[in-house]
């Protein structure tokens, strides 16, 4: 793949496509704003190696974790607008404008939109002593015992947190949020007994329901998700217009050339067609996309207003 493309930029040069046909001419660097071995690495990984492949050229991953994101949002807006620095944009730069009082960067003005990757549904799971065995049930129980239940998140403002005191309004019910340092924690204290309930990606809790360790109730998309058509979505039962759920997409430092932005976009949605990526994304319990940076455009713009709400009802706020 990597010859024929140096084939075509041979041809492009010779008709007088000019330089900026010779995209990379080095190598591109990856950020990801989070630690290496979770979800977002593992897919920022798997796309820089396709894209090494057809280019030619060495795609970098660099794992710049911090301030939810922020940090690596912030080095990537300083960024040469060239193409050579991409970044693994995520549903926690949507939630960072009304999280944060001050933020060192626009989440519109300072990227340019390449694609939105994949998405995926969050569980609602219970501990199997929860007499509860779908949603209604839940908020029942919920309603009969306020306050008295409690939901874990992977930390304060994160998207587990703002969804499920989302639920907590529209649904009409109080539990006691007990925020942990990550998924893998929360998920600890679920197994454990010592919270009720929490929303969780499928990856990390469905082995568990299965095991008969977690009870799943529903998912928190719009509609069911092919991960686990069994099980209806929180709106379907009975909380109507409630959903959410947790994406990965990437973007380059704005004023990156259209004609660069095109190229990186047409072959990240090639890798992500390709048969052993899609088994692979289906094996971490994602849903592929593969969008137009037009459209992810809009997408992102769609998602700030919503988590602003969402962080409203929370009452959450990080200074």
């Amino acid at each position: 793949m990597a010859i024929r493309r140096s084939i075509v930029l041979l041809v492009g040069v010779l008709l007088g496509a000019g330089p900026a046909h010779a995209f990379p001419d080095k190598p591109v660097r990856f950020i990801v704003p989070f630690a290496p071995g979770g979800g977002n690495d593992i897919i920022a990984r798997l796309i820089g190696a396709k894209l090494s492949a057809t280019w030619g050229q060495q795609v970098v991953v660099d794992n710049r974790p911090g301030a939810g994101g922020n940090l690596a949002a912030e080095t990537t807006a300083r960024s040469a607008p060239d193409g050579h620095t991409i970044f693994q944009f995520n549903v926690a730069n949507t939630i960072a404008p009304g999280l944060y009082r001050k933020l060192a960067y626009d989440p519109v003005a300072d990227f340019a939109a390449i694609t939105q990757l994949a998405t995926s549904p969050f569980i609602v799971a219970v501990n199997p002593s929860v007499r509860a065995t779908n949603v209604k049930e839940f908020i029942a129980l919920a309603k009969a015992n306020p306050g008295k239940l409690n939901y874990a998140s992977s930390g304060n403002g994160g998207s587990t947190h703002l969804l499920t005191e989302v639920l907590k309004k529209m649904a009409g019910i109080e539990m006691a949020h007990i925020p942990y340092n990550g998924a893998a924690p929360a998920l600890t204290d679920l197994l454990a007994g010592q919270v009720q309930m929490m929303l969780a990606v499928p990856f990390t809790v469905m082995p568990h329901v299965r095991s008969g360790k977690v009870r799943a109730l529903g998912v928190t998309s719009a509609r069911r998700s092919p991960l686990a058509p069994e099980l209806p979505t929180v709106a379907e039962s009975g909380v109507k217009g409630y959903e959410g759920a947790t994406w990965y997409g990437v973007v380059a430092p704005a004023r990156t050339p259209p004609a660069i932005v095109n190229l990186i976009n047409r072959d990240i949605v090639l890798a992500l067609h390709e048969p052993d990526v899609q088994e692979k994304l289906a094996a971490q319990s994602v849903e592929v996309v593969g969008s137009t940076p037009q459209a992810f455009s809009q997408f992102i713009r769609s998602e700030i207003p919503k988590w602003a709400e969402a962080v409203r009802l929370s009452g959450a706020r990080v200074d």
